[in-house]
């Protein structure tokens, strides 16, 4: 009894060839991105290697799609370092986290600003809201903007007022920005045209979320601990029950992906390959390029 035809190895290569191209073409365009907005994104830490990471996690997560929509996701996720780098490393106080909080949610109501970060987040509110569904979804994305602002600037109190435990901490995993850069990513592609489906996938993105927000923690807890971030290895006696928690929260996460698998099979092999990506990719190297 066999297992079957062994994978054809230069099927399987042209298979990744084609995936590593979708990541060339986005790391192109988030570079045209930063150029258009250089005030925003300055070299340092701004560098290519983060365009070049950036790309390849959204490639490798959703290689079914064109570099066209995966354009919008990209830039996406780079909003989400831009706000993190701005409210983490640049606020120097509660009042601009608020007023950094008031610019993002004003764009996603649909106002304008003049704020270099509310530009940027306002050219990609016009792109998510070109989708048909965006009518119909767009409080969900205000949602969950909203919690991701609420979580980094609960972050920023934390780092002065005093550590949270791991529970709370974990419970704030909204601050890595990845839920809310999936429900830009499902409206734009169209993957997701009803309120149902996407509170659904929001639902599984939060539990992922999760264990994404440990193993980013894991890969990068000595440039966290040299900086003053956050970080869950930080918050513990013992590292080892980080790793545990970790392996608890993929195992979860396993469960529920399973069982989206049957509701949504597209969307629940993005999660599973965003989670996948993510932890071979942390455990090796850090999106900011500093381990």
């Amino acid at each position: 009894m066999t297992d079957g035809p062994a994978p054809d190895p230069l099927a399987v290569a042209a298979e990744q060839g084609r995936v590593c191209a979708l990541a060339a073409q986005g790391q192109r365009g988030l570079r045209r991105a930063a150029a258009a907005h250089p005030e925003l994104f300055p070299g340092d830490p701004f560098d290519a290697t983060l365009f070049s990471s950036i790309a390849q996690a959204m490639a490798f997560s959703a290689p079914w799609h064109t570099a066209a929509e995966l354009a919008v996701t990209n830039r996406a996720v780079l909003w989400g370092f831009a706000v993190d780098w701005a409210i983490d490393h640049q606020a120097t106080s509660r009042a601009e986290v608020d007023r950094i909080t008031g610019v993002c949610l004003d764009v996603l109501d649909g106002g304008e600003s003049g704020d270099p970060l509310g530009r940027f987040l306002a050219e990609l509110r016009d792109d998510v809201a070109a989708a048909p569904a965006y009518p119909a979804l767009r409080g969900h994305w205000r949602d969950t903007m909203a919690r991701t602002l609420d979580a980094m600037a609960r972050e920023w109190d934390w780092r002065r007022t005093g550590r949270p435990t791991l529970a709370v901490y974990l419970a704030n995993a909204d601050n890595l920005a990845a839920t809310v850069v999936n429900v830009a990513h499902w409206i734009h592609t169209g993957s997701v045209s009803d309120a149902a489906t996407l509170e659904r996938l929001i639902e599984v993105s939060d539990e992922v979320q999760r264990a994404l927000r440990l193993v980013n923690d894991l890969g990068t807890h000595r440039r966290d601990a040299e900086s003053g971030d956050l970080n869950a290895l930080l918050l513990v006696d013992d590292p080892a029950e980080v790793e545990r928690r970790f392996a608890e929260q993929v195992d979860h996460c396993r469960v529920l992906l399973a069982k989206l698998a049957g509701e949504v099979p597209r969307e629940a092999g993005f999660l599973s390959r965003q989670l996948g990506f993510t932890t071979g990719f942390y455990r090796n190297t850090d999106f900011w390029g500093v381990r």
